[in-house]
């Protein structure tokens, strides 16, 4: 069985398949533009995180004057940074947690009846599940612009249509994103055929790994992935000042 990716590999095709507006270098930090899409493509990284320590100010106002709040994403490895945020009082936000199983493993996950659709873009119903869901125009200019190899997953539950999906590729690696089903057909199976789907059209894009990423608050989600056999390789956070937090 092919070894599972380094952490770094799982957070660069994150990056890839998740993808901001715009990436700007700004001495040791990297700034995104977000336009509405979330946490993941607003945040700013370090590139150093000793220097970027001393330039915590300058990143704070750069991403201000691009209309957003300053929003830090640190990594294992950053705690010196980590602390220097502490002190001038940015809290933590929203840890994450970045799951991985190999997509041989999953893609011959029993649908059990459902039946997944794939699309090459998202459908009306599509749009409307994922808004019920706080998944909104953001979030789905986000999909419109990430990966060169992605698909738009619609899962049917009673013949309805009630959960969705987006999978992306990048390289041997491929990130199940925005999955959501509709409260009247949770804890009937619909994640797991849709996780199963998403690793199936990974085989085909010759992606042999499926990462996705889940909030450690997120109880039922991170139930929904180990029972799956996928297991927690990388991990980060988010600091951002109390009257800033998303």
């Amino acid at each position: 069985m092919t070894a599972a990716p380094a952490p770094g590999a799982l957070l660069a095709a994150m990056e890839a398949t998740w993808a901001p507006a715009a990436r700007i270098a700004l001495g040791p930090w990297t700034l995104r533009r977000g336009e509405g899409g979330g946490k993941r493509v607003s945040a700013a990284t370090a590139q150093d995180a000793a220097a970027a320590a001393a330039r915590i100010d300058e990143a704070a106002a750069a991403m201000r004057a691009m209309g957003q709040r300053p929003l830090f994403m640190l990594l294992p490895g950053q705690e010196a940074l980590d602390a220097a945020l502490a002190a001038q009082g940015y809290r933590i936000v929203d840890p994450v947690l970045v799951y991985h199983a190999p997509a041989e493993a999953l893609a011959g996950l029993d649908p059990r009846g459902f039946h997944a659709i794939r699309c090459a873009a998202p459908l009306a119903i599509m749009r409307e599940l994922w808004a019920a869901g706080g998944i909104g125009p953001g979030r789905l200019g986000v999909m419109a612009r990430s990966g060169a190899a992605r698909c738009f997953l619609l899962g049917r539950h009673r013949d309805r249509p009630a959960a969705c999906g987006f999978v992306a590729a990048a390289g041997d690696v491929a990130m199940l994103h925005a999955l959501h089903v509709a409260p009247d057909s949770r804890r009937a199976g619909m994640g797991r055929a849709l996780t199963g789907a998403a690793a199936a059209w990974a085989l085909e894009q010759g992606a042999p790994h499926l990462g996705l990423a889940v909030t450690e608050a997120n109880l039922p989600a991170r139930r929904l992935y180990e029972g799956l056999g996928m297991a927690a390789r990388a991990r980060y956070h988010y600091r951002a000042l109390p009257e800033d937090e998303p």
